[in-house]
């Protein structure tokens, strides 16, 4: 059994199918007596539905993906180099980066049926941030194979290998003097140990400054976000007050339209009220008529007309 190819269509699954397919393969391969696939397998962890979405966007958006994946190596790049301006642009790309592509993964992931609530989003953030500051994190991403959400990154790496400062290169001996046959006196000793700590105070104050200015892109970059939230919420809560005072209006004129309409009905109704008593008034004297009419008929039916 292909364990990579196994791995690789198990995290293409939504995380409600994980599981089952898992347990799937990990006994075929166990009946196929390959248990060294099956431990493999078995061990796979269900992705956290961010780390699911996040895959999701690496795996659907693979030129979004490799403009992260280049902005993390510019970020660390820079923090090596200790470039602010290098930094200041990288960090401003992060932010608006960062909260793109976390948005398009919670779209991807409600399209393939999985809503994502404002908790879940904020963990892809803290996903796509963690890929930025950390290769290894970004590696797995690349493959879509995240299954937990990393820790909160707040800086980048403080010392790497190419940090450290040159050796000295050593100091050729000295040619034995003409005519003396002797040598120069080499370097005293304590010079050296002088040499060696006052690289060692350079290093640690150079770890020192990476880890300010890594925890200082890090306030930048929380303090830009809090900002473009609440210029969101601003935007939003603007749209629902021009909303709701266009509702307002409406239902102003409708209530205005509607006091007309009951003004014009009553207006019916006491016409309609004059019209049934002038009609009352008719039917009364149509009916006295008719008395008058009918006491007449009897009168001229009995004998002599009296």
């Amino acid at each position: 059994m292909d364990v990579e190819e196994v791995t690789d269509e198990l995290y293409g699954l939504t995380p409600g199918e994980f599981t089952a397919a898992r347990d799937r393969y990990a006994a075929e391969a166990r009946r196929a007596k390959d248990p060294a696939a099956a431990k493999v397998i078995a061990a796979l962890r269900r992705p956290a539905l961010a780390a699911w979405a996040a895959n999701l966007l690496a795996r659907r958006q693979p030129d979004q993906a490799g403009e992260l994946l280049r902005l993390g190596e510019m970020l660390r790049e820079a923090h090596r180099s200790l470039d602010g301006a290098q930094l200041r642009t990288a960090s401003r790309q992060q932010h608006r980066l960062v909260t793109a592509l976390a948005r398009t993964a919670a779209e991807l992931a409600g399209e393939a049926g999985q809503s994502v609530s404002d908790t879940v989003l904020a963990e892809i953030e803290q996903t796509l941030h963690a890929v930025l500051a950390r290769p290894e994190v970004a590696a797995q991403w690349s493959r879509g194979r995240l299954a937990k959400v990393p820790e909160a990154a707040v800086g980048f790496g403080v010392v790497t290998p190419d940090a450290l400062p040159p050796r000295s290169a050593p100091e050729p001996k000295p040619e034995p003097e003409k005519g003396t046959g002797r040598r120069s006196r080499p370097k005293p000793e304590p010079e050296k140990g002088a040499e060696r700590r006052r690289a060692a105070e350079r290093l640690r104050a150079l770890e020192r400054a990476r880890a300010t200015a890594g925890e200082a892109v890090a306030v930048v970059t929380r303090r830009e976000r809090e900002r473009d939230e609440a210029r969101e919420r601003r935007h939003a809560a603007a749209a629902k007050a021009e909303e709701t005072a266009g509702l307002v209006e409406r239902l102003e004129r409708e209530l205005a339209d509607a006091r007309e309409a009951a003004r014009r009905a009553r207006e019916a109704m006491t016409a309609a009220d004059g019209a049934v008593e002038a009609a009352d008034r008719a039917v009364t004297r149509a009916r006295e008529a008719a008395d008058r009419a009918g006491a007449e008929v009897t009168r001229l039916e009995r004998p002599g007309g009296d």
